[in-house]
């Protein structure tokens, strides 16, 4: 196994006043796939948003040897972490095109190109409000503009919920193609089956802990 891209230990977080993560540990390789897996409430959104830096946590959180304790979401992103966070939150009258974009810090329209590549769907919706693409499309308008910020790690939280068999079918094979590409993949999901067709190795959560 490559050497670890993210370490995390001992990792607690809150939303709110209320606890929601108890000394959770996790590493991630290099180029490698992990699901966290649970049924509602155990905690799944919660460490993928704490990773991002959107809930306030105490314990170690180490991507790449860069410290991110205390380090605010944009700050992590910089340094190569990914976000496709639940519910898409798309900016509804905003083209597909100008959505990527301005994911980009420098608008990167060779890396917009590169990506479209990867979801023909998109390329052919480039001008159309997202408000207008089916549940599928804009799933796929999450994800890429997730990796307009050509990140090292990429989150996804719940990516297959609401669409159907087919859109999930495409969403998968999009996801196979950008682990090809060596990102490292942290894929919050319900479905245990999914998750292991998609990820070499899955961690089970329950009430907020690591259950196996």
């Amino acid at each position: 196994m490559s050497a670890a891209l993210l370490q995390v230990r001992n990792l607690c977080a809150w939303r709110g006043a209320a606890p929601v993560l108890h000394g959770v540990d996790l590493e991630i390789a290099a180029g490698e796939a992990v699901a966290i897996v649970g049924p509602n409430g155990a905690g799944k959104s919660s460490l993928v948003m704490a990773i991002a830096g959107h809930l306030r946590s105490t314990g170690d959180i180490v991507l790449d040897g860069d410290d991110l304790h205390g380090m605010p979401a944009h700050r992590r992103a910089r340094l190569g972490i990914g976000l496709c966070p639940e519910g898409r939150r798309m900016f509804p009258a905003m083209s597909v095109a100008d959505s990527l974009l301005v994911a980009s810090v420098t608008a990167d329209r060779r890396l917009m190109r590169e990506l479209l590549s990867l979801f023909p769907e998109l390329q052919r919706r480039l001008d159309a409000p997202a408000w207008q693409l089916s549940g599928g499309e804009q799933q796929m308008l999450a994800l890429a503009r997730a990796l307009m910020g050509r990140p090292r790690l990429l989150l996804l939280d719940e990516p297959f919920l609401g669409l159907s068999p087919a859109a999930g079918e495409r969403l998968a094979e999009a996801m196979h193609g950008i682990a090809r590409q060596g990102i490292s993949l942290l894929l919050a999901e319900q479905d245990a089956q999914r998750a292991e067709s998609l990820c070499g190795r899955s961690i089970f959560l329950d009430r907020g802990t690591t259950a196996a």
